[in-house]
């Protein structure tokens, strides 16, 4: 008979309650604090439901009432060395922090609250309702609220997406040797979420100071968490990955201060990351003023049942208890933060001329300027100031022939050695002597505390870099072994990454590179096979570096690691084992942003194209005989396109084919040629031309896989029917 033998977590779980005696330990002016920073959250959420109420609110208004004793209690446990991010539904979150930042000694709640809180609250209310003086700009609004100064790190609209990008803080802090932790803050819904699970697991394996808080309050929307899950103790999660894990009741800011503090003990100790659920409860609808008994998912008496634990009505009932404040002083703190919100209200807003009595409006001079809706999608590049560059015409130092991937791994190499901020990460690039194809060879033994093979986690890893970059601290450079798993990580990659500059104002560097390979041509089907580059260039914020020979390789990556905006590079396995012209010993310089090169001159024909596919052009060119120009793109964003060399060539030549192996419907050169047409059109003689791959993702089969991509034979014939039209 076999036998059974219980097993039991390796990780500690506990449940923590304030006693009485908690209560009257705890500090006089702590407990003010808590005050304070409870009746300030709750008046302004009041007043942001008001506004919304009044058709003020451009957009959702989250409301987090009933929900501050989790955020209260856990901001004032940190420093502003720390770091925080939340949610859709973070204008706690966000509150919390920037209260203690401003104020690290507590707030009184018996004098005005003036100076620096007006001024945060003010700055929050003008983001919330889309103006200039907010924190982002306007451009943020409500989900998405940033001080890095801070430590507030951006709330974030995704549900889950923004615990990856926490991860990459907490790696920069432990790698710096600080010992600042990051909170992430997130709810009920988002621990389902694979980031989520992926990060837990990512920051359990690397011991990183991050504290993943869950605002348990029973609803993602309508659907409860006894529906949404097994295990509705979502702490629990946390025994699955060996994180010491906390569960507290939320609407006890005492007990969630408590709590917070061991946690912080705990990541400040180097021992890694925690998790604190914090049973907590939202008043309102997902959305506006509300109840969600109004609704029909919940029942007025749960609504009550919570509604008498308020967080504020708790403290206060100790606070009397005590005689610390009496309900008269209780009452006039919280008259006080109303008329502070009123009176900042009026700052931004004026009576609507002509209108009804007590009809208001924004005030004309508080919305940002239109010609700002574009500004800050990428950076100016000023980080390029002062750089020579330089092309293969004007390239002093030896060269000779290379290998394409010896290229990769030599400039990687240098570029580590020269500076201590890139860090490399990836599945396997720590071992097979540089990953799977050789391009980080070298690097794990030479840099291995920056040299970081990950877990199957592309969301995971890939936020974790987008953190790095968004720090500051670090450049992270992040492969992916295949360029079809960046669909399994879009959401960092597009919501997150690309989005993060403009979304948060326009000042934000977001200096990351991404590297992966197309693989078509390989046997590797479907899903290893894509070229991404038509799919980037429809997302904003990145830019794409395409190239096609090894010394444009090492240049550009220099150029890409620079550069303050991310940046992804595509590299083409039939390029890793080609030789061409590369440097002997100089991987130091730089190609310019935006610079296409010739590869072949002729009068009749502009054939564009990039990767690997520039050869099969190269080659059916001059093994045909056609009078063409062939330029190799290199940079194919839009910001980045060097439309100077292309219509040069249309102008001579009055005909364009644009040869790429993606399909048709991911394909580059789709929107490229409508962009020709339209700046270029008085120049075509013809309509632009394209070879493509065909509709179907590249099989497994030899025979149908070369039906799919486009090659020299393809091209040959696209150039004989354009030239002899």
């Amino acid at each position: 008979m076999s036998t059974h033998t219980p097993l039991q977590p390796a990780a500690p779980w506990v449940q923590v309650e304030a006693t009485f005696e908690d209560w009257d330990a705890a500090d006089p002016e702590l407990l003010k604090s808590m005050l304070s920073q409870l009746i300030l959250i709750r008046s302004f959420e009041e007043y942001v439901l008001d506004l919304a109420g009044q058709g003020l609110i451009h957009g959702p208004a989250h409301s987090s009432i009933g929900q501050e004793g989790g955020a209260v209690g856990s901001a004032l446990s940190l420093t502003s060395a720390d770091s925080v991010n939340g949610s859709h539904r973070g204008h706690h979150q966000f509150l919390a922090k920037a209260l203690q930042h401003i104020a690290p000694a507590g707030i009184d709640p018996t004098e005005e609250f003036t100076g620096d809180i007006r001024t945060v609250m003010l700055r929050s209310l003008a983001e919330i309702c889309g103006l200039s003086r907010g924190f982002c700009r306007g451009r943020g609004g409500s989900m998405h609220l940033q001080w890095h100064e801070a430590g507030a790190i951006g709330t974030n609209a995704i549900v889950g997406g923004g615990v990856p990008l926490a991860a990459g803080y907490a790696w920069a802090n432990r790698h710096s040797g600080s010992d600042a932790v990051v909170v992430t803050y997130f709810g009920d819904g988002a621990i389902n979420i694979g980031s989520t699970l992926e990060t837990m697991n990512l920051a359990s394996a690397w011991k990183l100071p991050l504290c993943f808080f869950i605002e348990n309050n029973r609803y993602a929307v309508s659907t409860n968490v006894e529906e949404s899950t097994g295990e509705p103790r979502l702490s629990a999660r946390g025994l699955g990955f060996n994180i010491a894990s906390w569960k507290v009741d939320g609407m006890d800011v005492l007990a969630t201060h408590l709590a917070m503090q061991e946690a912080c003990e705990h990541m400040r100790a180097g021992k890694g990351p925690t998790i604190v659920e914090a049973d907590v409860y939202r008043y309102f609808h997902q959305n506006g003023a509300f109840p969600g008994s109004a609704f029909g998912y919940r029942t007025k008496e749960e609504e009550k049942a919570y509604r008498d634990r308020d967080p504020i009505k708790q403290l206060s009932a100790h606070l009397e208890r005590r005689g610390i404040l009496d309900a008269t002083a209780i009452e006039k703190a919280v008259d006080r933060a109303a008329t502070m919100m009123a009176e900042l209200g009026d700052v931004l807003l004026e009576p609507v001329p002509g209108g009804k009595p007590g009809q208001r409006r924004i005030k004309p001079e508080e919305w940002p300027d239109p010609d700002f809706v574009d500004v800050g999608v990428r950076g100016d590049l000023s980080e390029f100031d002062g750089i020579e560059f330089v092309d293969r015409d004007t390239f002093a130092g030896a060269t000779t022939e290379s290998k394409f991937v010896e290229c990769i791994a030599a400039v990687l190499n240098r570029r580590m050695e020269t500076d201590k901020s890139i860090v490399i990460m990836g599945e396997d690039i720590h071992r097979l002597n540089g990953g799977t194809n050789g391009a980080t060879r070298g690097l794990s033994d030479q840099f291995p505390d920056r040299t970081l093979g990950t877990p199957i986690s592309e969301n995971a890893f890939t936020g974790l870099g987008g953190g790095l970059a968004l720090d500051g601290r670090y450049t992270p450079i992040v492969e992916f072994m295949y360029a079809d798993f960046m669909w399994v990580a879009a959401d960092q990659l597009f919501n997150q990454i690309g989005k993060a500059r403009h979304m948060f104002g326009g000042e934000n560097d977001v200096p990351l590179v991404l590297r992966s390979k197309v693989a078509m041509g390989t046997g590797y089907g479907s899903q290893h096979s894509m070229d991404p580059a038509g799919i980037f260039a429809t997302q904003p914020g990145w830019r794409i570096v395409a190239p096609s020979t090894a010394f444009d390789y090492v240049g550009l990556m220099n150029t890409a690691l620079r550069c303050k905006d991310p940046v992804v590079v595509l590299e083409h396995v039939d390029l890793y084992n080609s030789t061409s012209d590369a440097p002997v010993d100089d991987f130091d310089y730089h190609l310019p942003v935006g610079k296409a090169a010739v590869r072949h001159t002729g009068s009749a024909v502009t054939v564009i194209s990039y990767l690997a596919m520039t050869n099969y052009c190269l080659q059916a060119i001059t093994e045909g005989g056609f009078d063409a120009d062939l330029i190799d793109l290199r940079w194919l964003d839009r910001a980045s396109l060097d439309w100077e060399t292309i219509e040069a060539s249309v102008r001579k030549t009055n005909r364009v084919i644009i040869a790429e192996q993606g399909a048709k419907g991911t394909s580059y050169g789709g929107w490229l040629a409508d962009e020709i047409q339209r700046r270029l059109f008085d120049w075509l003689d013809h309509p632009v031309e394209r070879v493509t791959g065909g509709e179907a993702s590249p099989s497994i089969s030899k025979v149908l896989e070369r039906a799919a991509i486009a090659q020299a034979a393809e091209i040959a014939e696209k150039l004989t029917e354009v030239t002899e039209a």
